[in-house]
């Protein structure tokens, strides 16, 4: 009789698979869809337990649908196995087609990893092809249902009604069902993505159209200067439209605006800053001239006015008025490098200056300059270039030849040009020119302060740092490196021109000087010093200080008071 029923029953059970196969395709959600998926293996495939695992982003996959039992739901939908464990249990069991069998013989070492699951224990089969409770049968789901596609989901299922493994047939049916599964689930994707994307698209032309009126009120309204300029084509960057307040910042009306692009307006040393500017988020703080001639300091944003059809169309520029803040930067950053008494450059900027005129390079023996003792290192012609043993191009004042430099042509050049102190250890001046360092003391200005207070050593201090200043060329540093201490630092000096130097601005210091309708006087001593490559700026100020005392200690305290 089960013989005879056998092509009734698979008729019956095909039309049951044609009719869950047909349910995938009318769930209106992705969430319907996956229910859809598990509740038909309950009706069509004739198993009482099925899940749906869902891969995410991630790569791991979440239970996103359970079918058959609600105890099995509460216990693992929303939970996450790795994807690592699935894809070690997809390599294991037996392979039926696409299917994956793992009999409970093999899967006992499953039981602990993180895969949701709801197997129980139970006893041994009683014939070969019983179903056991820790069997296990997985059907791979994979994008466009094509077998060896990229992995979307794992269905699993459990517990078949007759109570054996699944034969021949019923392989077959559980393998055509997953591949319908899959195409199902990929066209719930998509048509979500497309209802998405139909209600962004709608919401977007209202957001477009509310936008449009609110930037017209946000364009002229505006507090801060705002722009319109032409993109492209001959009139590129021509100044289209402009706000009140751009108006008002320049002193042009808006008729008279028009007739410009922001080059036509920019401080000539900010034409490189302003070309630099991209269009699309660029950023830039320069100068734009007003109706009187006057600049002032604005910070330019551009963004792009784009057109979906044609691209991009316009150029639209905020103008913020930066006047106040730039003159607040600079004078922050002249109280940082300046002394605050005398407005002369401080400590930390004479460092500064002196350090950036050194390298480390040392001297030669003989006045050459080498890149740590190679001696094939660097060498260079006089007025010309050296080129060190790392193959970078230095400059020169003065210089020998010493061996034969490398091909100057494959050196890049650094910029640096040596400093050379001259030969202080003959008497007769060579004629070299270096860099002077002129470290001066005054003397008796102690007494000063003692005497008539520090208001008085205050205007001593500012009057001696104007002398000095008024003393030395342009282009000399003349800083204050604290309490009665200055330095004076003169390029392009000889040994005897450093020694006028010196007497110079001592003679210019020791005339009286009044402070509060009282006469008084100081002196000044003057160590010279020699900046030179491989020294560092404290090597150098240490040296002119000790050459100032040497000099302080020669002269009598009368002398020094007289100059």
């Amino acid at each position: 009789m089960e013989t005879e029923s056998e092509p009734y029953i698979r008729l019956a059970t095909l039309r049951q698979l044609h009719q869950v196969v047909a349910d995938l395709n009318t769930a209106r959600s992705l969430a319907d869809t996956l229910q859809a998926v598990a509740d038909g293996v309950i009706a069509g495939l004739g198993f009482e337990l099925s899940a749906v695992n869902l891969v995410r982003p991630d790569g791991d996959l979440l239970v996103a649908a359970v079918g058959g039992s609600a105890g099995a739901e509460a216990l693992m939908a929303g939970r996450v196995g790795s994807r690592c464990s699935w894809e070690r249990r997809l390599s294991m069991g037996e392979r039926w087609g696409d299917l994956r069998f793992i009999p409970y013989s093999e899967g006992w070492v499953l039981d602990d990893d993180d895969v949701p699951q709801w197997h129980t224990p139970g006893p041994a089969p009683r014939f070969p092809d019983e179903w056991h409770p820790m069997d296990r049968l997985f059907a791979p789901l994979y994008a466009a249902g094509a077998s060896g596609g990229e992995l979307i989901g794992v269905l699993s299922v459990d517990k078949p009604r007759n109570g054996r493994h699944p034969g021949a047939w019923g392989r077959e049916a559980l393998q055509m069902y997953a591949f319908h599964a899959a195409v199902a689930i990929g066209n719930a994707r998509l048509r979500g993505n497309m209802q998405r994307a139909l209600l962004r698209l709608e919401r977007e032309q209202q957001a477009l159209r509310a936008s449009e009126e609110s930037f017209r009120q946000a364009f002229e309204y505006a507090p801060s200067g705002m722009a319109i300029a032409e993109m492209g084509g001959d009139q590129h960057g021509r100044l289209l439209r402009t706000n009140d307040a751009l108006c008002r910042l320049l002193g042009r009306p808006a008729s008279a605006m028009r007739r410009f692009s922001f080059s036509d307006l920019v401080h000539p040393e900010d034409i490189g800053t302003l070309l630099r500017t991209s269009a699309e988020g660029g950023r830039a703080e320069l100068r734009l001239a007003r109706r009187d001639g006057s600049y002032v300091w604005v910070s330019l944003r551009n963004s792009v006015v784009a057109d979906a059809a044609d691209g991009p169309r316009f150029l639209l520029t905020h103008v913020e008025d930066i006047e106040e803040r730039k003159r607040h930067e600079l004078q922050l950053a002249h109280r940082a490098s300046h002394d605050s008494l005398t407005g002369l450059p401080n400590s930390a900027e004479l460092r500064a200056r002196l350090a950036a005129r050194l390298c480390a390079t040392p001297p030669r023996p003989g006045g050459g300059y080498e890149d740590g003792g190679a001696s094939d290192g660097g060498v260079a012609d006089s007025g010309g270039v050296y080129v060190d043993a790392a193959g970078h191009l230095h400059g020169f004042d003065d210089f020998e030849f010493f061996g034969t430099p490398p091909p100057v042509e494959t050196a890049p050049f650094d910029g640096h040009v040596h400093t050379v102190p001259p030969n202080e250890d003959s008497d007769i001046d060579d004629g070299h020119k270096g860099l002077a360092v002129l470290f001066c003391d005054l003397d008796g200005f102690k007494s000063i302060n003692d005497r008539f207070g520090h208001h008085a050593g205050d205007a001593v201090l500012i009057e001696v740092a104007r002398r000095l200043t008024n003393g030395v060329r342009e282009g000399d540093t003349v800083a204050r490196l604290g309490g009665d201490e200055f330095v004076v630092l003169a390029d392009g000096l000889g040994r005897a021109d450093a020694a006028d130097l010196a007497v110079r601005l001592r003679n210019a210091i020791t005339p009286p000087i009044r402070v509060d309708g009282r006469a008084v006087r100081v002196g000044a001593s003057f160590g010279i010093g020699w900046a030179g490559c491989g020294m560092s700026a404290e090597d150098v100020l240490h040296s002119a200080d000790q050459r100032m005392y040497i000099e302080k200690r020669s002269r009598s305290k009368e002398r020094r008071r007289a100059g």
